[in-house]
């Protein structure tokens, strides 16, 4: 049975104070919650704060994105291997923000997923739609194409060590909400696109719903026999929302 697991991304967002603020309220609201597996994902400054304010509390921390290198003349670039120095256990890539704002191609969010499983870490691997593509009819070949890169890269196999996080680009901080039988009907197919390479993987791989989630609507996603879980922007900056999140996936 495939556990769940709900990840706050704090995108850019946070400084010092309000960070310790959150993760010190964080702690005890999530202490009662043994099944559900709990991550924020910090920018990067932020990262020894967490590890310092989470070690031990049964609260995961991770990275937002890395670049696909391991060193050398990146400037600006951080490897895997150094979040992993700050205890990372998960790291976000292909999230739209990154393929839109930042150029981040198929081809590059998969090298980032390999550089991510050699750093001994978990990849949270988003695929997602725009507005435009769902209504032109090519969702499907888009989702498709996604996955595609990174099976072709690493082989499906890889995917038993990471998370996929379905993202509809149209609902991602618009308020907008897939219904539970939207995002479990895409959900599915991102399932079954990987059972035609592997049906053992597919089966166990969690795959997690991020666009709007909130505490009031987060029982009815989780409660659809594909999803397992939610990538969380917004309500995870708010520790009784994201609790109260974090809570509907038990």
């Amino acid at each position: 049975m495939r556990s769940k697991l709900v990840a706050g991304n704090w995108k850019m967002n946070g400084n010092l104070a309000s960070n310790q603020a959150l993760l010190t309220s964080l702690v005890p609201l999530l202490a009662p919650i043994s099944v559900t597996r709990c991550v924020v994902c910090v920018p990067y400054p932020y990262l020894a704060q967490t590890e310092q304010i989470l070690r031990g509390k049964g609260i995961s921390w991770g990275a937002q994105d890395v670049c696909q290198y391991e060193h050398g003349a990146y400037t600006g670039g951080v490897s895997a291997g150094m979040v992993a120095d700050f205890g990372c256990r998960y790291v976000i890539v292909g999230h739209s923000e990154r393929r839109a704002l930042f150029g981040d191609t198929d081809e590059v969010v998969a090298q980032k997923f390999v550089a991510v499983l050699k750093a001994g870490l978990t990849p949270i691997f988003c695929v997602g739609e725009t507005l435009a593509e769902r209504e032109s009819g090519v969702m499907e070949q888009v989702i498709a194409r996604q996955l595609d890169a990174v099976m072709a890269k690493s082989g499906a196999v890889a995917l038993e060590g990471a998370v996929v996080a379905y993202e509809p680009v149209w609902a991602i901080g618009t308020g907008k909400t897939a219904s539970p039988e939207q995002a479990q009907a895409v959900h599915a197919l991102i399932r079954g696109r990987v059972a035609e390479q592997d049906m053992r993987v597919a089966d166990g791989l969690p795959i997690i719903y991020g666009g709007s989630v909130k505490a009031s609507n987060a029982a009815q996603l989780f409660a659809m026999p594909d999803i397992d879980g939610g990538l969380i922007g917004g309500a995870s900056l708010v520790a009784e929302e994201f609790a109260g999140i974090c809570k509907a996936a038990g």
